[in-house]
Parts: C-alpha cells; structure tokens; sequence
C-alpha cells in the first residue's frame, strides 16, 4: 500500500537520523529539558485536548466500540502530566547512551579494534490509546540519537496532535524533521512495508494489535503481546507482606501490562490466606475466579482454562492453589507471557529456586510486579517492555535504542601478511582506554 505522506515523513527521518547521530549529548539533553518546559507551559492545551478525547472514547464506550481498558489508558491529567515532564527531565539526565566503548582489543602492533554504542538510526512505533506513550518514545528517541516515526491510535488523535507539536517546537533547533507523526488509517501499513527504511519498530497496545504487527512486517520489532503476570504466594511467606503484595499487584493500576492477572497460592496456607486477600479484594472491587480449590474455600465463580491465559487489564484476578513450589513454577511456565513473575516468601532457597526456574523477562521477590517499569527501573523511561530474548529484554530504555559499531584504526596493514605460512600472528590483547572521534584532529 502506497502512502505518499508516510514515505516522504520516513525519507526526511532517515536524513535527519544521519544528522542527529552527529550531536552531543549536551545539545540533545537541552533539547529535551525545552520540552519538559514545554509540557508544562501547554498543559492547559494537552488537558483540553484530552478532554476531547476522553469524550469520543466514552461515547464509543457506551457503543460497545471501545473498552473501559483502552478508555482508562487514554486519560491524562495534571499529575500524569507531572509524571511526563518527570520523566522527561530524567531521561535528559541520564548518562550519554551513544560513543561507549564496549570493548578494546590490539589485535597487532599498529592495529586496535573498539566496539562502539551508536545509534539504532530511524525507529517506528505504532502505539494505541496512552498518549503519555508518544512523549516517552520521542524523548528516548532523542536522548539515543534516533529519528522516530510515530503512529497513535484515532483515539487518541487530539492528544497526539497537541503533544508532537509540542515536541517538534520544543526541539526544533537541533535537527529538522527528527520526529515525524503519521495519522491517516493506512499508515501503519504503508509503515510495515518500509523495512529498508525503518530499523526498529515499538508497537505498544492490545495482544492482537501487536500479534498483527509481527505478523505482518519484516522489520525487526521489539515489544511484547501480552501480560500475564502472577503472584505466587509460598508456603513461608509472610502473611502480611503476601496481601500486601498480592493487592497492589492487581488493584494499583489493573490496566497496565505489569497488573498481576493470577495469585497462585500454596496448599498449607491457603486456608488462612485466601479469605484475607479475598476481603481486601472485595473492598476494591475485584472480581475474582478461583479453581475448585480455592471455590472450596471462597464463594468465587469458577476459573476456566482460558482465564489462567487471560490478561484482564481489569479488577479481575484468577486463583489458584498449588500443591507446592515446583508446581507454581509449572504453571508460570505454562501459562505466563515471560513478562512480570513475582514470589512472596521468607525463605531464601525457596525463593531462588522461583526466580531461576522462571523463564520471564523480570521475576521478583517478595515486591508487587507493578515495579516492572523502565522510570521505576532508573532507565529514565522505557519504549515499552520486550519479552523476547534478542537485542533486549524487559523495560527497555535508552539502551535498547543503541546498536554495536566496530571502528577499526590501523597503520596500512594488509590481510595477507596475516596469511599462509609465515603469516604474522594476532595479538587479540584486551586494551585500556575508550574510542576519541576526535583522536586525528587532536594530533
């Protein structure tokens, strides 16, 4: 599908990638510390964009067009805008992501090798209901040298409009046509068919949203399709800190990706520790789902196979009892999305034995999984949160926009003198010091 306005928008971002690779940090962080002071001046106008929003989306609601999920997520306020210009600020603040030397090999007299941080170059991401999403993907964008090309939901759309256009004024004297914003409904495939052009897509919204997105480009994509995160409560586990974990897990923002979604409970104190979570759970208004053990202690309805794979985005849990620790692993690895897990216990065995034998990109011990967030992580922000296993994993911040270069300095050596029989043999000696771009201008 041919779109004329997407295809200029990515052309201008890959000219403009090459430019902003050239900045220092300096000037990048000013950039974004102008936008958080931008943010804050316009809030009236993102609040009364919202607004907007907030109205169409209610009214689709009542139409059975939208869910109350996406409704929520789409709802900005002054202390949401707070937490945007927050993190803002901290990713300005954050060390220089780019010019790291990774490693530092002399592979002969003469001949030294540095593997470098640079940027990714022009990343994509197609983003649905949380308009906080764009300011987060275009400041670690920035922040990591990238030229960004972002497409929200309709939405959304006053928000986004109110926000680039923040973003791209704020920002305007350091690189022209770094960030660009696609609207029109065939843009995000005309975006999917562009893998020459653009290096990394961030798609960030609903499990089937992002399975479409996989399923139907060939540039790479970084992010997850769904989070069904658990809290297993173990035999040794405080029963204080289990309800506390285990409510704030589901109940502080059920919306997100990182809400529990299954409390799995061990068999010796599931009968003290059930009707406990369960009153906690009641008085915040969760609907909870249990197996025919857990219905043999709380009047719940019953749990079907498809709820222990359901990710809610609600005040809905599923529970169950297990017979022991090995067990709760079992069901992690059989039905979690390698998101969020979480073990609450006072035994310390027990508890490495949970967080080795899960296959998730964050397990944690005795802390709500709410805590896998990039801002929480001190990643200044995250692009969202990968559950594969390749290039990153977990909240990904400014690291996850960087790729490897190998710069190579040398003095006329040729490759046949390292071959045949009296080839002259590799040193491959790790050595002090980073790489200086300016090394050659300095002598």
């Amino acid at each position: 599908m041919t779109d004329t306005d997407t295809v200029t928008k990515v052309e201008d971002a890959q000219i403009a990638a090459l430019e902003l690779a050239q900045t220092t940090n300096e000037q990048r962080s000013e950039a974004l510390r102008s936008l958080a002071d931008a943010l804050d001046d316009n809030r009236s106008a993102i609040l009364e964009a919202n607004a907007r929003d907030v109205d169409e989306a209610e009214t689709m609601l009542e139409q059975g067009e939208y869910s109350q999920v996406l409704v929520d997520r789409l709802k900005l306020d002054d202390d949401k805008i707070d937490t945007i210009i927050e993190m803002v600020r901290s990713v300005a603040d954050q060390d220089d992501p780019l010019g790291e030397t990774l490693e530092a090999r002399k592979l002969d007299d003469g001949l030294e090798l540095y593997k470098v941080s640079v940027p990714i170059g022009v990343v994509g991401s197609v983003f649905e209901s949380r308009p906080d999403a764009l300011v987060q993907i275009a400041s670690l964008s920035l922040k990591s040298g990238n030229a960004a090309i972002l497409k929200g939901g309709s939405e959304a759309l006053h928000s986004n409009r109110v926000l680039y256009d923040i973003i791209r004024e704020a920002t305007a004297d350091l690189v022209e046509g770094w960030v660009h914003l696609v609207e029109a409904h065939e843009a995000v495939d005309a975006v999917l068919e562009m893998d020459e052009a653009i290096d990394l897509l961030m798609p960030r919204g609903s499990t089937e949203f992002v399975r479409y997105i996989q399923d139907n480009t060939k540039i790479p994509v970084l992010g997850h399709t769904e989070g069904v995160c658990h809290v297993y409560v173990d035999v040794a586990a405080d029963r204080e800190m289990a309800t506390d974990v285990a409510y704030d897990a589901k109940v502080q923002y059920p919306a997100v990706c990182n809400a529990a979604e299954t409390l799995l409970v061990h068999e010796e104190i599931a009968s003290e520790f059930l009707p406990a979570i369960a009153e906690e759970y009641e008085a915040a208004g969760v609907e909870m789902r249990g197996d025919e053990r857990t219905r043999s202690i709380l009047d719940v309805d019953e749990a079907t196979q498809t709820d222990w794979q359901t990710e809610y985005g609600d005040l809905i849990i599923s529970i169950k009892v297990v017979d022991s620790l090995p067990d709760a692993v079992d069901h992690v690895n059989s039905y979690g999305s390698k998101h969020t897990e979480t073990i609450v216990t006072d035994n310390a065995e027990n508890a490495d034995v949970f967080m080795q034998g899960v296959d998730a990109a964050s397990v944690f011990h005795n802390a709500s999984t709410r805590f896998a967030d990039g801002y929480r992580y001190g990643l200044g922000a995250e692009v969202g949160i990968s559950t594969g296993k390749i290039h990153a994993r977990g909240p990904v911040g400014l690291d996850g926009l960087t790729t490897d270069k190998y710069y190579l300095e040398g003095d006329g050596q040729r490759v046949a003198s390292y071959a045949g029989p009296d080839a002259t043999q590799f040193t491959h000696e790790p050595i002090e010091g980073d790489w200086d771009p300016g090394r050659l201008s300095d002598e």
